[in-house]
């Protein structure tokens, strides 16, 4: 039980950003710890998850998911731990994972929370690599842009935790050539010294197109889209007779404050006969135990590898939030509670 008096910590919207986000956009509360009430648990969080969608949640304007209110606390993936529980199959002591992040402590519903089993993978594990990063992979490459062996594919953002992802079940899968774009060179390196890639560049080092001509002299089939802008007018450029593309997410756009320009060689779908097509991972929850089935034993086995950006302490969310945007991390952002 709680003692009274307890207090918890939560991150809220103090006001909306206009282009880049900043610290004067958060409010860290403190709070009394909740209570919970009839088939609700009360769980003490120990992993917070800070992801690019996020910053769309940050506008009022209408998208794919409801925005988040001014003045109250923020939301997104969490593990944590039930303190207290009055729902049956939920006891005390449990790691459950949720979507009430960005705050210490929350008192989630039983259909809100699903109980993980951290014998089988590190907790914060199922926030990245096994969480909805990992299936946004997968679901992306294979269902979306119905990946074929042979084929030769580039992933932009392939430092982050969907896009080092991407390029490792390719390889995995047959692929004749991975390559992936990044911002640094430490990021590059690891890429192709530790997850396989068989190239990859840094996309300030020169331009987009140029290097990807360079790395993908034989063209491209799949082009998995996590940043938009130049990248993508590059892959099409690339792309060879029939490719895909599979659009994840724009994060060069995210802060844009005017509508920004859209490639300027889309004529050339209709000789190359391109599909591209855009993609949620909520569209594609279905597929999550076969990617479980698949995936579990080769992130258990060490054939797909992962990296964690760590930043400690609940108050730091917000800042850990900033950082991805900015790219400072590799892998997967997470906070540690």
């Amino acid at each position: 039980m709680t003692g009274t008096g307890d207090k918890a910590v939560e991150i809220r919207l103090a006001e909306r950003p206009h282009g880049e986000p900043t610290m004067a956009n958060f409010e860290i509360a403190d709070v009394d710890v909740p209570q919970p009430g009839p088939g609700q648990a009360l769980v003490r969080n120990t992993w917070l998850s800070v992801d690019p969608y996020m910053r769309g949640r940050m506008s009022s304007a209408k998208s794919y998911a409801a925005p988040y209110e001014v003045g109250e606390a923020m939301t997104g993936g969490a593990v944590g731990e039930v303190v207290e529980s009055n729902v049956d199959g939920l006891a005390a002591g449990d790691t459950v994972l949720h979507q009430l992040g960005w705050r210490s402590h929350a008192v989630v519903d039983t259909d809100n929370a699903a109980k993980i089993d951290v014998t089988a993978a590190p907790a914060p594990a199922y926030l990245g690599v096994l969480g909805m990063p990992g299936l946004t992979a997968y679901a992306g490459l294979f269902d979306v842009a119905r990946f074929a062996e042979d084929d030769t594919v580039f992933v932009s953002g392939a430092a982050g935790a969907v896009g080092s992802m991407v390029g490792q079940l390719a390889k995995l899968r047959g692929a004749s050539r991975v390559i992936g774009s990044a911002g640094s060179a430490e990021k590059v390196r690891w890429l192709t010294e530790e997850l396989g890639f068989d190239a990859a560049f840094n996309y300030k080092d020169g331009p987009v197109a140029d290097q990807l001509e360079a790395a993908a002299p034989d063209g491209v089939d799949v082009y998995f889209d996590n940043v938009g802008g130049e990248h993508l007018e590059a892959a099409i450029g690339s792309m060879n007779l029939g490719g895909r593309i599979a659009i994840c997410g724009m994060i060069s756009q995210y802060n844009a404050t005017e509508p920004q320009p859209g490639p300027r060689n889309l004529v050339q779908f209709i000789a190359k006969r391109i599909t591209m097509r855009g993609m949620l991972v909520g569209d594609h929850l279905d597929a999550r135990p076969r990617f479980v089935e698949e995936v579990a034993p080769l992130v258990g086995d060490g054939s797909i590898r992962y990296s964690e950006t760590v930043v400690d302490g609940v108050r730091s969310a917000p800042q850990a939030f900033l950082d991805l945007l900015a790219g400072s991390n590799t892998g997967k952002m997470l906070v540690r509670v």
